[in-house]
């Protein structure tokens, strides 16, 4: 599913990823550790290609990112990635459901996904609501901003699990949630990545979360970046 070889970034002059190999395969759930500032929030944006590398590789779908325009990364990630920010990049003047679709705009692979599995997308948008714990007409039809920022990080999951995109890159996305709601995301969130084999990339600085994985690595272990340059 994605195959890094010898990746190297860096912020103007500053090394933050140097990664020789990792090669991760579809439908494995995998968990990211390391603590902040570490270059995990990097490492992802690389992996999604919002940031291109200054060496290396990375390939994604058996897709070289690195030989796609701007533009066809835009229409790439739209199709087959769904990311959840760690500030949830969320529109504010939107209703939760229309957040919710929203990535649908852009893809109509994942657009006939949702339709496929729910009849419509505001039917699937609800289902996953539901299953994230979020119910009642009242919040769905709210403005986002209206909600609490627990509620919002359960939205941004929503979005990024819509018509069920190969990958999910999840950017510390339980940091909002209290222990009870935080286990339940994470079960959800298996459970949505199991039914249609989609590779969950999941990265925190909280331990804690680790037991949860069957795989996981420590980023340090694998960047060979001094913690004191990051």
């Amino acid at each position: 599913m994605i195959k890094i070889n010898d990746l190297c970034f860096s912020w103007k002059t500053t090394p933050v990823i140097n990664i020789s190999n990792l090669h991760i395969q579809t439908g494995k759930h995998l968990f990211i550790e390391g603590p902040s500032g570490s270059g995990k929030s990097t490492l992802l944006s690389l992996l999604a290609g919002v940031l291109t590398p200054n060496s290396g590789g990375i390939e994604v779908l058996k897709q070289p990112l690195t030989s796609l325009s701007s533009s066809q990364k835009d229409s790439f990630r739209a199709d087959h990635i769904g990311f959840i920010f760690q500030q949830f990049n969320l529109i504010p003047y939107l209703s939760v459901i229309d957040n919710i679709t929203l990535p649908c705009s852009f893809s109509t692979i994942r657009k006939q996904k949702a339709i496929t599995r729910s009849g419509d997308l505001k039917s699937e948008a609800v289902r996953l609501l539901k299953a994230l714990g979020l119910t009642g007409e009242d919040i769905f039809q709210r403005n986002v901003n209206e909600l609490s920022v627990g509620q919002q990080q359960r939205v941004a999951a929503a979005r990024a699990m819509l018509g069920s995109p190969e990958i999910i890159i999840a950017d510390e996305p339980t940091s909002a949630l209290d222990s009870a709601h935080r286990d339940a995301f994470i079960s959800t969130l298996f459970n949505e990545c199991d039914k249609e084999n989609i590779t969950l990339i999941f990265v925190s600085h909280d331990s804690s979360l680790k037991k949860h994985f069957n795989h996981h690595i420590n980023l340090g272990a694998i960047n060979n970046i001094k913690q004191e340059q990051q």
